[in-house]
C-alpha cells in the first residue's frame, strides 16, 4: 500500500508522495506517476471552482432593448434564487433528499481542520492508534495514526489498513483583513497533507476493529478484528506503527498474521468488541449475532477463552462496552432493545441489570471516561439517550434516560463520549451526518433563543446541537484523545479528520 501527499488547492503545485518498499524508503515523487493507485489521495475539501460576479445590466434610456434587459434580469433574479438554495442550511430531518448530480459542500468558516481521504474499499470501522507525540496537541500541523479494515466485494481482496496522516494543517478560511496579521504565525503555514500506509491481508470482511488503549504505554499495539465469518483476529501492529518513523525498517513476516484468533463464536458473525481500559496484559469481549459474548484474556503464555458465554437470549449483540472504573463489569446493547449490565464474577454468566432502552435496536454503546455512571446508547430508529447507572436496579427494567434526542430520522451508527469533555457527544447516523452535541446547554439559554429567533432554520433544533458534519454512509467515529475536538470517521465514500470551531 502507497503513501501519498494530499492535494493541494492551487492545481498548479504538484502533490507529493513516498512509498515504503520493501527495499527501504523511497524520496517523494508527484502523484502523476503513479497511474495505478491503490490508496485513495486526499481530496480538496472545498473545490477549487469560483463563482462569477453577476453581469452588470445596462438600462437603455432610449426604451431600446427593453426586452432584453428584463429578460437578463429573469435570468440574474434565477441565478441568485439558484444560489441562495444552494446556501441553505442543510438538515437531515428537514432539509429535502439530495438528487443523483447534487452534492453538498462545507462551510469552510467552521472548520479548523478538515481533510477527507479516498479509501481502497468501504469501511465500516476504524481506531485511533495512540502515540507518544504528548497529550493535548494544540500545535499545527498534526500526525494521526489510524487503524481501519475493509469491505471488499471479494473476501481475498479485504485488508487490515494501518496509516499515519502527517501535515495535517488548519484549513480554516480566514478573513483577508486577518491576513497580515498572521503572515508570521506557524499555523498558517500551507502544508501538503501526507499519507503512509502499510497493509496486513485478511480473509474475510470486518465488521469491527478496535485497538488497545495501553498501547502506547507498552509498545504493544494489539488489534483486535471482528470478522464476518465468525473469527476474532488479534494482531500485534507494533511493527507497522514503528516503520512509519523508521525509514529502511523490513516488517518480520510473523507480524503480517495473526498472533491469535477466537473461534469460539464459529461461523456466527458479530459486531460488539471491547478492549478493557483497566487490563494493560489484553482483556477483550466479543460479541455475535446469536446473543454470546465470549470473554478472552492473556495469561503469561497464551490467549484463553472462557468456554461458557455471557447469553441473555438470541438476541443479537451490537456491542460491548467494558466498565471505565470496574474491571470486572461490562455493558451490552442488543436488537432486542435491551442494555444489560455484566459482572464476570458471576458464575451463572447472566446480566445483573437489564435495561429496556428502545423498541428498536440498540446499536451502539458509549460508556463515559469522566463521569463512570453516564452511558449513552444509539438506536435504530435515530434517537439516542443517556443513562445514569446509579438509577439501575436489579428487580426492573423500566428506566427514563437523562436526556434524550429524536433528531436523526434514521439508524445510529456510532455515539462516544469526548474523552476530554463529558459533556460532549459525538453520534454518527445513516443519514449521511456526525452530529456534535454540547449536553451542558441548557435548552432555554437567552442567546439560543435570540438565535432561533433570528433564524426560522432554527426553530425546532434541540439547543444542545452544536455542529452537524456530513459525510455519506457514516459508520463509525471516534474521537482523538491526544488532539483537544478532533475526530475521525469513515464511510463508503472513504476517511474524513476534522475538527470544528466548536469543539
Amino acid at each position: 500500500m502507497s503513501k501519498r501527499a494530499g492535494e493541494h488547492h492551487d492545481d498548479s503545485e504538484k502533490s507529493q508522495i513516498a512509498k515504503h518498499t520493501d527495499d527501504g524508503f523511497n524520496p517523494d515523487r508527484s502523484i502523476d506517476e503513479e497511474q495505478d493507485v491503490e490508496m485513495g489521495e486526499f481530496e480538496d475539501p472545498y473545490g477549487d471552482d469560483i463563482e462569477s460576479d453577476g453581469e452588470i445590466v445596462e438600462i437603455d434610456t432610449d426604451g431600446e432593448g427593453d426586452g432584453q434587459d428584463l429578460d437578463q434580469i429573469a435570468e440574474d433574479e434565477e441565478r441568485q434564487q439558484e444560489e441562495e438554495e444552494q446556501n441553505t442550511l442543510y438538515l437531515p430531518h428537514k432539509s429535502r433528499p439530495l438528487g443523483p448530480d447534487e452534492m453538498l459542500e462545507p462551510d469552510p468558516t467552521v472548520y479548523e481542520m478538515l481533510h477527507r481521504m479516498n479509501l481502497p474499499w468501504p469501511c465500516m470501522t476504524l481506531d485511533v492508534l495512540p502515540d507518544t507525540l504528548g497529550a493535548e496537541r494544540r500545535s499545527w500541523p498534526h500526525s494521526v495514526y489510524l487503524a481501519t479494515a475493509t469491505q471488499a466485494k471479494r473476501s481475498k481482496d479485504n485488508e487490515l489498513i494501518i496509516m499515519k496522516l502527517s501535515s495535517l494543517a488548519k484549513t480554516l478560511v480566514k478573513d483577508d483583513q486577518d491576513d497580515d496579521d498572521d503572515e508570521e504565525e506557524d499555523d498558517d503555514v500551507d502544508y501538503d497533507p501526507i499519507l503512509e500506509s502499510e497493509t496486513i491481508a485478511l480473509k474475510d470482511t470486518t465488521n469491527r476493529l478496535r485497538v488497545s488503549p495501553f498501547a502506547a504505554e507498552t509498545g504493544e499495539y494489539l488489534t483486535a478484528t471482528m470478522s464476518e465469518n465468525g473469527d476474532v483476529n488479534i494482531f500485534d501492529i507494533s511493527p507497522q506503527f514503528k516503520a512509519f518513523d523508521s525509514p529502511g525498517y523490513m516488517i518480520p513476516k510473523p507480524n503480517k498474521r495473526a498472533i491469535h484468533t477466537i473461534r469460539n463464536h464459529g461461523n456466527v458473525e458479530g459486531y460488539g468488541l471491547d478492549w478493557s481500559p483497566l487490563v494493560q496484559t489484553g482483556a477483550l469481549l466479543s460479541g455475535d449475532m446469536s446473543g454470546r459474548v465470549y470473554h478472552t484474556q492473556r495469561t503469561t503464555s497464551k490467549w484463553v477463552t472462557e468456554k461458557f458465554e455471557y447469553q441473555a437470549s438470541q438476541a443479537s449483540i451490537e456491542d460491548i462496552q467494558w466498565s471505565r472504573n470496574e474491571k470486572t463489569v461490562f455493558a451490552t446493547g442488543g436488537t432486542d432493545g435491551y442494555i444489560r449490565i455484566w459482572d464476570i464474577r458471576s458464575k451463572k454468566h447472566k446480566p445483573a441489570i437489564n435495561c429496556k432502552a428502545s423498541t428498536t435496536d440498540v446499536n451502539v454503546l458509549s460508556w463515559c471516561n469522566k463521569i463512570d455512571y453516564l452511558i449513552a446508547s444509539g438506536h435504530d430508529d435515530g434517537s439516542w439517550g443517556v443513562w445514569d447507572l446509579r438509577q439501575f436496579k436489579p428487580n426492573s427494567e423500566t428506566y427514563s434516560p437523562v436526556v434524550s434526542f429524536d433528531f436523526h430520522k434514521s439508524a445510529i451508527t456510532s455515539i462516544e463520549f469526548n474523552p476530554l469533555d463529558e459533556s460532549i457527544v459525538a453520534v454518527s447516523s445513516e443519514d449521511n451526518t456526525v452530529t456534535l452535541w454540547d449536553l451542558a446547554v441548557e435548552a432555554d439559554d437567552e442567546e439560543i433563543e435570540q438565535q432561533r429567533q433570528e433564524t426560522k432554520e432554527l426553530e425546532d433544533i434541540p439547543a444542545q446541537l452544536m455542529f452537524v458534519h456530513w459525510q455519506k454512509d457514516v459508520k463509525d467515529v471516534r474521537w482523538h484523545k491526544q488532539i483537544p475536538g478532533t475526530l475521525c470517521s469513515v464511510g463508503t465514500d472513504g476517511l474524513n479528520v476534522w475538527k470544528t470551531v466548536s469543539v
